[in-house]
């Protein structure tokens, strides 16, 4: 877990007063983590901190004991610094692996967060968020509201990018087809929970969408469902797809 706390500093030069402060704080870091702290300081780090200590306090922490605790592990889950929001993601991946804590996890309010931290800017955070989630599925408090709000969301992405020209390379061309491979990654982990209509007029829309990564999620999600004649016929203009990772499924 050193890794989460260490990797920013690699990114300036040892010249560099910047660097020479951040390594201060570094060393600081080191030493908070190295001690034993009660889990109610954790809680309150978390809640109040700086980002070293918040970040530092969401590595530390061992279990979930509240609703209390699961409103401020989450709240940091999104609009705090790329740092936070990675240790919380992580830990987030960890607890909910274990089944006595999903209790916590069932508002709406959260899982309107994760619908934001599935599409975040960083991509670890993308991948901990929805391995974290996967652990929600048996629950359809969370599904049925989750599964409707993911493909309002995926639906109002595809309409952006199907406008952008994917010659131009631009930013924000590749920031929303980021986001919306993401949130195709996490349909496809969710397809037992999508309407079975969207989902099929989401996989017309994505099929032809020049960015391959699209089409390869769209290949995958088609690999896991049943398809009817229409997504059968999808299915198959896939395999002959110019690009090999659209054709392997």
């Amino acid at each position: 877990m050193l890794y989460y706390l260490y990797r920013p500093l690699k990114e300036y030069n040892l010249n560099n007063t910047y660097y020479q402060t951040l390594d201060e704080n570094f060393n600081k870091a080191i030493e908070l983590y190295e001690n034993s702290i009660p889990h109610e300081e954790l809680i309150s780090l978390l809640e109040n901190g700086n980002i070293v200590q918040k970040q530092i306090a969401a590595l530390k922490l061992d279990t979930i004991n509240s609703e209390q605790d699961t409103r401020i592990l989450i709240s940091n889950l999104v609009g705090q610094d790329g740092k936070i929001r990675e240790a919380v993601s992580f830990k987030l991946q960890e607890f909910m692996q274990n089944q006595s804590v999903h209790k916590f996890f069932l508002q709406k309010s959260y899982a309107d967060i994760f619908l934001e931290a599935i599409i975040d800017i960083n991509g670890n955070i993308c991948r901990n968020t929805i391995s974290a989630i996967c652990n929600l599925r048996p629950y359809p408090e969370f599904t049925d509201y989750f599964g409707q709000k993911l493909t309002t969301q995926t639906l109002h992405l595809i309409s952006k990018v199907e406008q952008f020209d994917f010659q131009d390379g631009k930013y924000k061309v590749n920031k929303e087809v980021f986001k919306l491979y993401w949130c195709l990654e996490t349909i496809s982990r969710f397809t037992n929970y999508i309407n079975p209509d969207i989902l099929k007029e989401i996989l017309k829309q994505t099929k032809n969408i020049g960015e391959y990564t699209i089409r390869e999620k769209t290949a995958k999600i088609l690999s896991k469902i049943v398809c009817d004649s229409e997504l059968a016929q999808i299915k198959q203009e896939l395999k002959q797809d110019k690009n090999y990772y659209v054709r392997r499924f």
